[in-house]
């Protein structure tokens, strides 16, 4: 989720989080995750944020959104905006014509307003695996609208990040422990094999 160079790069809007995914390593780690899914059969999808040039179609009615609407008010543009180099995904995920991208243009999770849920289904899945950022938010957001739309849903604890990291490690093991599956990387793999 998200992991664009325009929101875990040097262009973000929260510039603490590409520091926190760097100084965490779980690029590298979410790089490793979607190559095994790859060679295991497991398909791999990429929810997205990708604006509007405009900002038309999103609403600025709460203080993360505001942040991004100020920012595109003072330098012009936003850094997940299409056509900007920050709504790519970042190099470590190695990006392949099987992968599946969903954008959002509105909202925090992936599942609102998108067609997620439907491509999810149509693929005959049952579990969604979740890595990206962040924790404080749309990770938290996402493993929610997944558990009440009947999926089973696994946290790689490592492929997450959040601020700050006490907060974060407390998500997980005080709220998202409570509705899904937390593992990491390693132990995923090995389930996959």
């Amino acid at each position: 989720m998200e992991l664009q160079k325009g929101i875990v790069g040097a262009d973000a809007i929260l510039p603490a989080l590409p520091i926190a995914v760097r100084e965490s390593g779980m690029l590298d780690v979410a790089g490793r995750v979607c190559r095994a899914a790859r060679e295991h059969g497991v398909r791999v999808l990429h929810a997205t944020m990708e604006e509007r040039p405009d900002g038309a179609g999103q609403a600025v009615n709460c203080r993360i959104f505001a942040i991004g609407a100020k920012r595109r008010a003072e330098v012009g543009y936003s850094p997940t905006e299409i056509g900007q180099p920050g709504v790519v995904l970042v190099d470590e995920l190695d990006v392949q014509p099987g992968d599946i991208t969903i954008p959002r243009m509105h909202g925090m999770t992936p599942f609102t307003g998108t067609e997620l849920d439907a491509v999810v289904r149509n693929l005959g899945v049952r579990t969604i695996v979740l890595m990206g950022v962040s924790l404080n938010l749309g990770i938290i957001g996402a493993a929610l609208s997944a558990l009440d739309l009947g999926y089973q849903v696994i946290v790689v604890r490592d492929g997450v990040v959040g601020l700050p990291k006490g907060y974060a490690d407390a998500v997980l093991e005080n709220s998202l422990s409570m509705i899904s599956t937390i593992v990491t990387a390693d132990e995923l793999i090995a389930a996959w094999s």
